[in-house]
């Protein structure tokens, strides 16, 4: 039986990456932070007669990853997969930002990562086999307004990736280290992130489920591949950034607040789970069903990638030709 390891699993992405995995019978241990969800996750994969593991962990915190690493391997048998899905961002322009917010919310999305990249090579370098994917996002080349922490992190991720796997290449280990770049997700992460601007959030459309993310990392922990790009938005925001970033700057200083709040006021007392894991029945999904796609054309094309590349690109010339129509470029 394969194992595969998940931070973040209680919800949103990793909460869909571990039924998916599940679903094609692989054990699964299941890392988060908040004990009663992470158990009923670990319930309902049972259900598909594998082993599911729940690991109250914050991986944050360095120790507590490697302890769940030593425990899964105990009970659960070698680590074959690890995926680091876990986040945490603000919504809040730079200026009302403290400290101790970019500091937690850094510790989370990016060190989490890396925690979850150290604690996997430590044990498949030994065995010289094993595969690690790494949840990236399209805000990791293209940053938006409102999302610096995320933004921030997520870039971190991408340059501390691409350290390892010139290393592993050096050390002619066979693990392979993939990054699976996400656009929007319909996950509650909207409805529990840290909010200080006043007004709803919202993903940027198009959306897509949970489940197409899910899709795409079991894609990327199986096959050989560099990056999965999921989502013909996450090529625009890569390929247009690379082309024209100071237009785009432009663009989203007067289009990226509107396009990620919504015209509903905050509520009273809404949730925030930066510092502490916040209860509920939250499971994969957020409030944004009826928006989202279930399906992405860029998954479907990854096996002829450069007559896919080739198209999506002359696409993203197109789009910014007409953006640079409006702004009189």
């Amino acid at each position: 039986m394969t194992t595969v390891v998940i931070t973040g699993a209680g919800a949103g992405v990793g909460r869909a990456t571990a039924e998916e995995f599940a679903r094609a019978g692989y054990d699964v241990a299941l890392l988060s932070r908040d004990p009663e969800r992470l158990e009923r996750a670990a319930a309902e994969l049972r259900r598909h007669g594998v082993r599911a593991l729940a690991l109250p962990t914050d991986v944050a915190d360095a120790a507590a990853v490697e302890a769940a690493a030593e425990r899964v391997e105990r009970e659960l048998g070698p680590i074959d997969v690890w995926v680091n899905v876990a986040m945490a961002t603000v919504f809040s322009p730079v200026a009302d930002l403290t400290s101790e917010e970019v500091a937690r919310g850094t510790a989370v999305t990016y060190l989490g990562q890396v925690h979850g990249m150290m604690s996997a090579l430590k044990r498949m370098r030994t065995r010289n086999r094993g595969a690690i994917v790494n949840v990236g996002s399209a805000l990791a080349y293209r940053s938006v307004p409102l999302q610096s922490v995320y933004c921030g992190a997520k870039a971190a991720i991408r340059g501390f990736t691409d350290s390892l796997r010139s290393e592993i290449i050096h050390d002619r280990l066979d693990v392979r280290i993939a990054m699976v770049d996400l656009p929007a997700v319909n996950t509650p992460q909207f409805d529990w992130a840290l909010n200080k601007t006043g007004r709803r959030a919202k993903p940027v459309a198009p959306i897509f489920q949970p489940e197409v993310a899910a899709r795409a990392i079991r894609f990327a922990a199986e096959n050989p591949r560099r990056e999965v790009w999921v989502g013909f938005s996450t090529v625009k925001a890569i390929l247009g950034n690379r082309v024209a970033p100071g237009l785009i700057d432009r663009y989203l200083a007067r289009a990226g607040y509107s396009g990620q709040l919504t015209g509903q006021p905050k509520p009273d007392g809404a949730p925030a789970n930066l510092f502490e894991p916040v209860k509920g029945d939250y499971a994969a999904h957020g409030r944004f069903d009826a928006r989202s796609r279930s399906r992405s054309m860029m998954m479907l094309t990854d096996r002829h990638r450069a007559a896919a590349w080739g198209v999506a690109g002359l696409l993203v010339l197109l789009g910014l030709h007409r953006l640079a129509r409006r702004f009189d470029v």
